[in-house]
């Protein structure tokens, strides 16, 4: 049993729909932009790449609004753009042997937000019933499942970044376990000033005003991320059952870093081991490497350090396209996979914008001035979470793809 994905549903702060996505993606057209769904004037961090030009009411019915959060309200349009891309009608699947599993790393944190608005403003007999599940990290696979019938495997990831393709790792699990598909991957949200706030705790927002200067992974003036919203479903099912299969899921590891003070290395070199171990493939068969890239010089070290130990400095081609994002969270990995996939099917490596002077210390072969046309047929998608999450995917080109 060979598990590849046959569609994709894309919602990035760039690009609605996977084409849009991928020819802004190539054009190296940015989606970060100073925040404009609050207004950020009193905060330190006032970046962030937000899905504009998304009407919900364009998409989902009037019924559906007033129970979603912005983020799941993303994923179930994603959700549809996959089963419409891989040309499937759920009701034609078997009743239990289809189902959905995602990723979340915050939950429906602006639906919450307005219901706690209620509650200290006009009283608890204002808050929506629908607060009891909109804002859990659950609601998104409850949300899909709900909307296409989907009655198999079901389950949830919450990995911050490194969810993403846990998620579809254990898609994969359960399509080996009898499932015929899973909707998988990630979507996440959380551009309100209470979701601004958490993510602000944690120190590694950048500060920068100008959006060519805030994000910048393996630069020397990496100076921390800008976060975003959106990410990737995916259409999971096995090559028996594909039609036009993009890639394979060919890989997976994952590995948890050991405490800071212990001496001890981080875990993601031996998450890229235990994936390409998976894959019953060598560094060598590694075309390119989509990069975690925090946009932090620590972490950055680490991560280039892990790369050049495994396949040597500078031996694979690096890149990190989420420079034209923002870090999407559990969104993030699972639009990483997308655009691994769309880069084994066109043969082209996507940028990594505004990084114009690579830390020579890194050693890595980053793509920074525009696509690079490449001979691809697999791909490494790296991904670390917070609090020393590591996940690593390797995907293979499938023939006959889209």
């Amino acid at each position: 049993m060979r598990p590849v994905v046959d569609g994709l549903g894309i919602v990035s702060p760039n690009g609605l729909g996977t084409e849009d996505y991928w020819a802004a993606t190539l054009r190296g057209t940015s989606g970060i932009r100073r925040i404009t769904r609050f207004d950020p004037g009193r905060y330190p961090s006032q970046l962030a790449g937000e899905v504009r030009d998304f009407d919900p009411a364009a998409h989902l019915a009037s019924r559906l609004l007033p129970q979603t959060d912005q983020m799941t309200r993303l994923a179930l349009v994603a959700s549809d753009w996959a089963l419409a891309d891989a040309g499937v009608d759920p009701a034609e699947l078997p009743e239990y042997g289809a189902g959905v599993l995602t990723a979340s790393a915050s939950g429906g944190f602006d639906f919450g937000q307005r219901e706690l608005e209620k509650l200290w403003s006009k009283g608890s007999e204002h808050v929506s019933a629908y607060q009891s599940f909109a804002w859990f990290y659950a609601v998104n696979t409850g949300q899909i499942s709900i909307r296409h019938g989907l009655r198999g495997p079901g389950g949830v990831l919450v990995g911050d970044q490194a969810g993403g393709l846990d998620a579809v790792a254990q898609a994969r699990r359960n399509l080996r376990r009898g499932a015929v598909a899973m909707l998988t991957g990630g979507v996440d949200s959380a551009l309100c000033p209470w979701g601004w706030v958490a993510q602000l705790a944690g120190r590694e927002l950048s500060t920068a005003r100008s959006p060519q200067a805030a994000f910048l992974p393996f630069d020397v003036a990496a100076r921390g991320h800008v976060p975003g919203e959106g990410g990737a479903i995916l259409y999971l099912t096995t090559a028996e059952r594909a039609r036009h299969p993009y890639g394979e899921i060919a890989g997976y590891g994952t590995a948890f870093d050991p405490p800071p003070d212990s001496g001890r290395p981080p875990a993601l070199g031996r998450a890229v081991r235990l994936a390409l171990a998976d894959a019953e493939l060598t560094p060598a068969d590694v075309d390119v490497v989509f990069a975690d890239g925090a946009g932090r010089a620590e972490a950055d070290a680490a991560e280039a350090a892990a790369v050049n130990a495994v396949f040597g400095p500078g031996a694979v081609p690096v890149t990190v396209p989420k420079t034209m994002t923002g870090r999407l969270y559990s969104g993030g990995a699972a639009l990483d996979l997308a655009t691994a996939l769309l880069a084994l099917r066109d043969q082209v490596i996507p940028p990594t914008i505004n990084v114009t002077r690579p830390d020579p210390r890194h050693r890595l072969d980053l793509v920074t001035d525009g696509p690079r046309q490449a001979r691809l047929r697999v791909a490494l998608v790296l991904a670390r979470g917070h609090g020393g999450f590591n996940s690593a995917m390797v995907v293979r080109r499938a023939e006959g793809n889209h």
